[in-house]
């Protein structure tokens, strides 16, 4: 019966290890693997509108006809301690216009920490014709411990947006990427 209890033990501790090793594999990946390849996904694709630059500064008349609705929603990734939230939940805009709306954070830690937010739209075939000219999901976001900040997004609905799309929402995930950015960024240690 020993034998069977240490195999058995034995087998149990392999399974532990096994899920230990990919627990911190999938950690490594979130933080320091995702990141750079959004970034990078994004410069090919335009997706998360790091092409912005292109479409600042474009005169686009404003389309007065018609109204889309563009909901806010704000998400944190499980080990994220901040409050993240938008300001205002909902905006009705004509295509064309440029809308200025910021979202909250702040730091309840005791330490200074860095973080990244990822964009989502929805439907995805609204993803094209949502142009983000100004958005704190550009760049990293620093706060200081006990620290808060009011970041701000300014977005255009384009015009050639299919009139079957009346609504659009755009989430935001939030990630802490302090490790990668320790000592590169000032107040972060």
């Amino acid at each position: 019966m020993t034998d069977n209890n240490g195999h058995t033990e034995r087998k149990t501790g392999k399974t532990v290890a096994k899920s230990a090793v990919g627990a911190v594999l999938m950690f490594v990946f979130a933080v320091f693997v995702m990141p750079p390849l959004y970034d990078l996904f994004c410069e090919v694709t335009g997706i998360g509108d790091k092409t912005a630059d292109k479409y600042e500064g474009a005169v686009s008349a404003i389309d007065e006809s018609r109204t889309i609705k563009v909901q806010f929603i704000a998400t944190n990734e499980a080990t994220m301690p901040w409050d993240f939230e938008p300001n205002t939940f909902e905006v009705e805009v004509h295509p064309g216009e440029a809308t200025r709306i910021t979202y909250y954070a702040k730091n309840r830690t005791r330490r200074d920490m860095v973080a990244q937010a990822i964009p989502n739209i929805l439907p995805t075939s609204a993803v094209k014709y949502f142009h983000k000219t100004e958005c704190f999901c550009f760049d990293q976001q620093p706060l200081l411990a006990g620290e808060e900040a009011e970041m701000p997004l300014v977005f255009i609905v384009d015009r050639d947006l299919p009139r079957a799309i009346t609504t659009i929402t755009l989430s935001y995930s939030i990630f802490d990427v302090t490790s990668r950015f320790a000592g590169e960024v000032a107040g972060i240690n």
